[in-house]
């Protein structure tokens, strides 16, 4: 056996080809030694079938001491010499297949959350869409009410009323706005001085000697907001009620009070 063959024959490049990891140029090579030294051919030959025979083994296990035997003799008999053959071998098709399955698993897994990924942001997108039809929504109901209330300040037949507190309420100031052609009232608590826990100031409008309730005002309800409107009222008062109001009010002088143009 010359140089060459062994040299070949010591490298990799044999093993690499049976198992299809060799280069274009490194094919070429493997397959020009074969057709031309028959040593390198019965060597292939013999590489190829115990690859063959002991990938079969793996799938039924055998007898250690079957499987020396056979090893063995595979050694010492010879082989029928093959040419080799420039299709794919089984073995490389199942290592295409397995690469094949692995990509596809991962393509499928990778696919799997970004769609999950995706109907998570559509879900938020229309969580927002849903929030920001509600705030629109919300607004426009607002500023509906806000022009309203501006047409009725603005109406010739609304009266503006100022009620200012006296001694008992030095702060207190609120404006009334009637309109008794529209027949709605509104109110704008300006300022309220500070009251204990226990009481709250309550707006009556007076009408034929009786006095009717129309609500408790708050520090909080610093808007322009609309009270019961009451037919022929004579005036409005405002008292110090105990805490939650009164349906009667209490017989205390009232903190403020105005006549109204209306019952005249």
């Amino acid at each position: 056996m010359n140089d060459k063959i062994t040299t070949f024959l010591n490298s990799d490049l044999l093993n690499k080809y049976l198992i299809g990891q060799t280069t274009a140029s490194e094919t070429l090579e493997v397959e020009h030694y074969i057709s031309i030294y028959p040593e390198i051919e019965k060597a292939y030959d013999t590489l190829q079938d115990k690859l063959e025979f002991t990938a079969q083994l793996t799938t039924v296990k055998a007898p250690k001491l079957i499987l020396d035997n056979v090893l063995n003799a595979l050694d010492e008999k010879p082989v029928i010499a093959l040419k080799p053959k420039r299709t794919k071998k089984w073995y490389s098709l199942a290592i295409a297949a397995s690469v094949t399955a692995l990509l596809f698993a991962s393509s499928s897994f990778y696919l799997f959350n970004q769609n999950k990924q995706l109907s998570s942001e559509n879900q938020t997108i229309a969580d927002e869409i849903f929030d920001l039809r509600g705030d629109i929504a919300n607004n426009n109901s607002t500023l509906n009410l806000l022009l309203d209330q501006f047409k009725q300040l603005n109406n010739p037949e609304t009266e503006k009323y100022i009620l200012k507190g006296n001694t008992r309420a030095k702060n207190l100031k609120t404006v009334a706005y009637i309109n008794p052609e529209d027949k709605k009232s509104m109110i704008d608590v300006v300022s309220l001085p500070q009251l204990p826990d226990n009481k709250v100031y309550q707006i009556w409008a007076e009408l034929q000697g009786k006095m009717v309730n129309l609500g408790v005002l708050s520090e909080a309800d610093r808007r322009l907001q609309e009270i019961p409107y009451t037919e022929d009222a004579l005036g409005l008062s405002i008292s110090i009620e105990p805490k939650g109001g009164s349906q009667v009010r209490s017989n205390d002088t009232p903190v403020a009070e105005i006549s109204l143009k209306i019952g005249d």
